[in-house]
């Protein structure tokens, strides 16, 4: 039996009002600030994202065999060349996404947080 259930995703970073309007072009979602250092993002479906003020923030590094990358988040897309387009656009940097035969590509958000474009 479970004891909890996911509520959010909180994504430290630097700026959390950058990040959320990064994702919120990203998947749609709407930009909810409740202070200063934090910010919400509603109105897109998926398990809800919420960005954290982090004083002293330092991006993780992908691929770094020495250091973990924590955590990414797997994005499903009907066009993998469509959303890697419109993510670049956002300010993305692709980290692995020159093979084009599989079926995910891996880039890092503004603030440096790894995520993939996984193809539905």
């Amino acid at each position: 039996m479970a004891v909890a259930k996911l509520g959010t995703v909180v994504l430290d970073c630097p700026d959390p009002h950058a990040l959320a309007a990064f994702y919120a072009e990203l998947l749609g979602g709407k930009v909810e600030a409740d202070d200063e250092g934090w910010v919400d993002l509603s109105g897109y479906e998926g398990t809800p994202l919420c960005f954290q003020k982090a004083p002293g923030y330092v991006a993780p590094r992908w691929p770094a065999p020495d250091a973990s990358q924590q955590f990414h988040l797997d994005l499903t897309v009907e066009d993998l060349d469509a959303a890697e387009a419109r993510a670049l656009a956002l300010g993305a940097q692709a980290l692995d996404a020159d093979d084009r035969t599989r079926s995910f590509r891996v880039y890092a958000d503004p603030a440096g947080h790894p995520f993939c474009l996984c193809a539905s």
